[in-house]
């Protein structure tokens, strides 16, 4: 990959760049249909991509965890700004947008990326050991934040339905984000320890695979990666009616909007799980992946809980009977999965098929 001076990669700089020309184009409101929808599309995933690299390169500096942590930062705040985005732009009735894709960020976590590392894992390495103490410090934050934050509010009895009342609304974002502000503090001070690799102690410096940084590459990739989020977040603006258009199209629910939401922005990550499951780095794996999933849901709820009580707009939180059942599902694999410190292949297929069934059932319910 060429790269300049500085050792940054020349892509990560070229396209944010074209993002932003494109969003300048669509301003201009050329017609050019199919082609304008697919050129946004590209750049849309090539600004994700490329904020995540200038993500990995500052994470490279800092080291494991704050590395994955950095990412998951990163990750979180591309999908707060795309929601918010699509939220100002659909008004009210997009209520339970936040719900949808913070679930189904969840879901494809436990169950798709987690289960493509175990799979590819156990394939090329037969078994791969971790800190079964950090999985579990992660697992219990994250079942904790999603049973109140996506299940409770069915059975609360101040307002009808699946919501909350503004009072408790402003509880369980509190809630959220003391959970989440505690597993933080336990990953990068308290116990550290317990998130690095069990057989590479070097494992944070290897994951990314990009040279270490100095202090004017870490600047340039900080401001590369500003620009690069703002132009995800106006695409993605940009973008909202196509994505609802096209769930309309094929007779889906409103709840793939979600789906689609959470893949875009998740890719990035889960290709760097992958990545360090065939480098036998599970551990890492687990941290890029548990700490997307608590990132994720530990942060948006509670942006998108203040932006609800700010609009007074409702905010629409708990999930169905049938996703009820699968992030319970899946939620348990997991637990039991990582119970021994150690994967093997049968764990992966596992968690894929549930994959395949939450996806199966979410376009046809």
């Amino acid at each position: 990959m060429m790269k300049n001076s500085l050792n940054i990669s020349t892509w990560s700089i070229v396209t944010p760049i074209f993002a932003w020309l494109v969003l300048g184009l669509s301003q201009l409101h050329f017609n050019l249909g199919a082609i304008e929808s697919l050129l946004m599309a590209a750049s849309l995933i090539g600004a994700v991509l490329a904020g995540v690299h200038h993500a990995e390169s500052i994470a490279h500096k800092l080291g494991e965890p704050f590395g994955t942590l950095v990412l998951a930062t990163a990750i979180t705040i591309i999908e707060v700004g795309l929601i918010l985005s699509l939220m100002l732009t659909g008004g009210p009735e997009t209520a339970a947008l936040a719900r949808d894709t913070v679930f189904a960020a969840v879901m494809i976590i436990l169950t798709g990326i987690v289960g493509l590392c175990l799979l590819i894992g156990g394939m090329l390495y037969k078994e791969q050991v971790f800190k079964l103490h950090g999985a579990n410090v992660s697992l219990s934050t994250l079942a904790a934040i999603v049973v109140l934050t996506l299940i409770l509010p069915n059975y609360t009895l101040t307002t009808a339905g699946p919501v909350y009342s503004s009072s408790q609304l402003a509880f369980i974002a509190l809630v959220s984000l003391t959970l989440y502000g505690t597993f933080v503090f336990v990953q990068v001070v308290r116990h550290r320890n317990y998130f690095l690799d069990a057989i590479d102690s070097d494992a944070e410096h290897a994951i990314l695979n990009t040279p270490s940084a100095d202090s004017k590459h870490t600047l340039i990739s900080t401001a590369l990666l500003l620009i690069s989020l703002s132009a995800v977040v106006l695409l993605a603006k940009s973008l909202a009616p196509t994505i609802e258009s096209f769930v309309v199209l094929i007779h889906a629910p409103h709840q793939l909007v979600g789906v689609i939401i959470a893949s875009v922005v998740l890719l990035p990550e889960g290709l760097a799980a992958v990545r360090a499951a065939r480098k036998n780095m599970f551990q890492t794996s687990l941290n890029l992946a548990l700490g997307s999933a608590l990132a994720t849901i530990g942060l948006t709820i509670p942006a998108v809980a203040i932006f609800s009580l700010l609009t007074g707009w409702t905010l629409t939180l708990g999930i169905d009977m049938k996703s009820t059942v699968l992030l319970l599902l899946a939620l348990f694999v997991n637990a039991i999965s990582l119970a021994t410190g150690r994967t093997n292949v049968l764990q992966g297929v596992i968690l894929l098929v549930i994959f395949g069934v939450y996806l199966f059932t979410t376009v046809i319910p």
